[in-house]
């Protein structure tokens, strides 16, 4: 595959993602659901596993933002260490790669833990466990977060 028609498939992924995160939340999900319709690599399983780092891990917005997390989920599922090959080195090129999209979305977003982007996007940082603040926040935060997951997921599909 040509840049020209990853770059056409990364826009279209931008789109879907941005979709899903409106339409379902929780970013690291829709990060990978596209990932998976787009390019394949994405299991099911992965997806599951990766429904618990929505609002930086447990919806507690101290870790990192799950648009984030799921990127670098998808690209541990192509370019990471397989599970018999643990004693076999580092893989060093994923953390790479890795670096490589935490520092873009750094860049981009001014920071990289739900809470930062929060803070970014609304002015202040939310209880996403208080049904109140959630409400608060999903009004506040428009379709920053969406903007956020569609990013991840271009910039993932031109990576991998």
């Amino acid at each position: 595959m040509d840049s020209e028609q990853k770059c056409l498939l990364g826009e279209q992924a931008y789109g879907k993602a941005v979709k899903y995160e409106l339409d379902y939340g929780c970013c690291p999900q829709c990060v990978l659901a596209t990932v998976q319709e787009t390019l394949g690599v994405i299991d099911d399983q992965t997806i599951k596993a990766s429904h618990g780092l929505s609002g930086g891990g447990a919806l507690l917005g101290e870790g990192v933002c799950g648009a984030l997390s799921g990127g670098l989920m998808a690209l541990s599922a192509k370019y990471g260490r397989d599970r018999d090959k643990l004693d076999k080195g580092r893989y060093i090129n994923n953390f790479k790669k890795a670096r490589e999209l935490t520092e873009r979305f750094r860049q981009e977003f001014g920071g990289v833990t739900c809470r930062e982007l929060q803070q970014q996007f609304t002015g202040r940082t939310y209880d996403m466990w208080n049904a109140d603040e959630y409400k608060a926040f999903d009004d506040a935060r428009g379709q920053q977060c969406a903007h956020a997951t569609g990013t991840v997921t271009k910039w993932v599909i031109g990576m991998l």
